[in-house]
């Protein structure tokens, strides 16, 4: 609840503050080459997580699986 109350109560005068700290950190030349290495790794891992494993994709699809047998007198596996 604390943080909460913390997080809307930033004011507009933090916000230049700390894009002004970021700024003289960074240089102006290189924000934009920070922020365009976080999108390519944002896209990267949405894309990852998109892809199906190869393990389920060489897997033949199997339709109608047998049942299990339930004779008493069957072999085990």
């Amino acid at each position: 609840m604390l943080t909460t109350i913390l997080l809307l109560s930033i004011s507009p005068r933090t916000v230049i503050f700390v894009a002004i700290v970021i700024i003289l950190l960074f240089g102006a030349k290189r924000i934009p080459e920070l922020f365009r290495g976080v999108g390519q790794g944002v896209r990267e891992f949405k894309s990852a997580t998109k892809e199906e494993s190869p393990e389920f994709r060489d897997r033949p699809v199997v339709n109608n699986p047998t049942p299990p047998t339930t004779d008493p007198n069957a072999p085990r596996v």
